[in-house]
C-alpha cells in the first residue's frame, strides 16, 4: 500500500452509503440483471482484485480527476480491467465517496468507455460504503505523544475514506443480505495479537484499557456481499488489511494485519469458530456450512517474504474451506525478479508475484483472490506483462511515474456446481 505525502483533511464522516433497491438508481445497484451473462457464467465467472491506487491526496481529488475521462492514470487502470474483463472485481484505493459519485463516474467515463480499442465492460451493480481510513478516533494511537492525524485515525488516512474500496458486479447484489464489519473491535476477537509495549512489564499494552474499547479491527472495513449467478449464491468476502509496517518494536500494524486475515479464516469456518463476530447490525457468527465464497483483496501478506507476521496469510491459504488449487502467475513478474535486484534471494516463486514494490521489500505476492473449497477454479492469472507485450505501458518498470499502480489486478475463475 503506497502513502503519498498529503496535506491533512480530517472532516469526519460516518454515514453508511445507501444501497439502491430499485433497478435505475444511482447508489449501490443499478440497472437489471441482463441475460447477456448467461453465456459467461456457462465457463465461469471471473473475480477479479486490484489494488488501482486510485486514492488521491485530498478529499474530493478523486471526483475532480474522474468527472472527465482524460485522467491518464484512470485511463490505463480501465484499460488494466478491460483487457482482463472480470465479471466480479473489487478495487481497493478507491476513496469512497458518500452516494457513490466516484464510483459511478469512474464506471460511467473509464469503465463504459473503450481505452485503446480494448472492449467496454459494463458494470450494472457497484457497492460502497465508509472506511476506517481518516476517520479521527480521539487517541492518541501512536503513541507520539498528541492526538491527531493520520496515525491516530482509526485506519491510517488523512481524510475519512481515504484508501477505501469499491465492487462493481455484473450479477446483483443482495442488499439485504451485506454483511459490514466497519465497526468490529480488535479486542472482541478471541486470542487478538494486540501490540505490547516493551517499555512495560505487562503484555499487550500498547493500547490503553479506554483506546481498546474503541479500536477498531478493520483498517477500512470487511465486507460481505451475497451474489446472485443464476440460481446459486456467492459470498464476495473483500477486505483491505494494512501493510505490516510503518510502526515500531510494538509492530502495531503487523499484528492488525495478521488478525485483519484471520477475520475471514474464522469467518468462513462458521460454527463455533465465528461464534464471536458481530457485523454492524449486531448480528453474531460467519457463513453458514457449504455456503459458497470468494475471498478477494489486498491481503498486504506475502507467504514467506516481506514483513508480516509469519503464518499471516497461511490462515487463508491453508484453511480447509479454501481452494489454493490453483495460483494466479505471469511471466512478467518473473521478469521483473530477475532484472530488479533484491528480489532474487526471495524464497516466494517470482511468478507469484502481484506487487512491483522498491527494494526492500522487493516484488510481492500481496493479492489475492480465494475461492471456497466446493467451487473449481477453471482458469487464473495476473495481469503483469513482459517488457515486449505492447501492454507494458500500462504496468511499466516499477519506476516513477508508475503508469497505473504499484500492484496488479488478479484473477480466477471459480466454477459453480452445475457449470462443471
Amino acid at each position: 500500500m503506497s502513502r503519498r505525502s498529503a496535506a491533512a483533511v480530517l472532516a469526519a464522516t460516518t454515514t453508511l452509503a445507501a444501497l439502491a433497491l430499485v433497478p435505475g438508481t444511482t447508489v449501490g445497484a443499478t440497472a437489471s440483471a441482463p441475460d447477456r451473462h448467461h453465456d459467461r457464467i456457462d465457463r465461469g465467472v471471473r473475480f477479479a482484485t486490484f489494488n488501482a491506487s486510485l486514492n488521491r491526496n485530498n478529499q474530493g481529488d478523486l471526483v475532480r480527476d474522474l468527472s472527465t475521462p482524460d485522467n491518464q492514470q484512470a485511463r490505463n487502470v480501465a484499460e488494466i480491467i478491460q483487457r482482463s474483463h472480470p465479471d466480479v472485481l473489487l478495487i481497493n484505493e478507491f476513496d469512497y465517496v458518500e452516494g457513490g459519485r466516484a464510483a459511478e463516474l469512474f464506471r460511467d467515463n473509464y469503465l463504459e468507455v473503450s481505452q485503446n480499442n480494448a472492449s467496454p465492460v459494463d458494470y450494472p451493480y457497484y457497492y460502497v460504503a465508509p472506511s476506517n481510513t481518516g476517520i479521527p478516533s480521539g487517541h492518541d494511537l501512536d503513541n507520539s505523544g498528541g492526538v491527531g492525524g493520520p496515525n491516530d485515525a482509526f485506519g491510517f488516512g488523512f481524510f475519512p475514506g481515504q484508501f477505501g474500496m469499491v465492487v462493481y458486479s455484473k450479477y446483483p447484489i443482495e442488499t439485504e443480505r451485506v454483511r459490514t464489519f466497519q465497526h468490529f473491535l480488535w479486542k472482541d476477537m478471541p486470542g487478538a495479537l494486540l501490540p505490547d509495549d516493551a517499555g512495560t512489564p505487562a503484555p499487550r499494552d500498547w493500547y490503553s484499557g479506554e483506546e481498546l474499547d474503541d479500536v477498531r479491527l478493520s483498517s477500512k472495513s470487511h465486507w460481505d456481499l451475497p451474489l446472485e449467478i443464476g440460481d446459486d449464491t456467492v459470498h464476495f468476502l473483500v477486505a483491505h488489511p494494512t501493510p505490516p509496517v510503518f510502526d515500531g518494536p510494538e509492530d502495531r500494524n503487523g499484528t492488525r494485519n495478521h488478525d485483519e486475515i484471520r477475520f475471514w479464516a474464522d469467518y468462513v469456518r462458521g460454527g463455533a469458530r465465528s461464534s464471536y463476530i458481530y457485523d454492524d447490525e449486531g448480528r453474531y457468527g460467519g457463513l453458514r456450512p457449504g455456503a459458497r465464497f470468494v475471498i478477494a483483496g489486498d491481503q498486504n501478506s506475502d507467504p514467506v517474504d516481506g514483513d508480516s507476521v509469519p503464518g499471516a496469510i497461511q490462515q487463508l491459504l491453508e484453511n480447509p474451506r479454501v481452494n489454493t488449487s490453483r495460483t494466479p502467475t505471469s511471466e512478467g513478474a518473473v521478469e521483473a525478479a530477475q532484472l530488479q535486484p533484491g528480489n532474487q534471494t526471495h524464497g516466494n516463486p517470482a511468478k507469484f508475484d502481484t506487487a512491483d514494490f522498491f527494494e526492500p521489500p522487493g516484488n510481492l505476492r500481496a493479492d489475492y483472490v480465494l475461492p471456497s473449497r466446493n467451487l473449481a477454479i477453471d482458469d487464473s492469472a495476473v495481469f503483469w506483462p513482459k517488457r515486449a507485450d505492447p501492454l507494458f505501458r500500462l504496468t511499466g518498470d516499477g519506476s516513477s511515474p508508475v503508469p497505473s499502480s504499484d500492484h496488479r489486478l488478479v484473477w480466477a475463475d471459480p466454477l459453480l456446481p452445475h457449470q462443471g
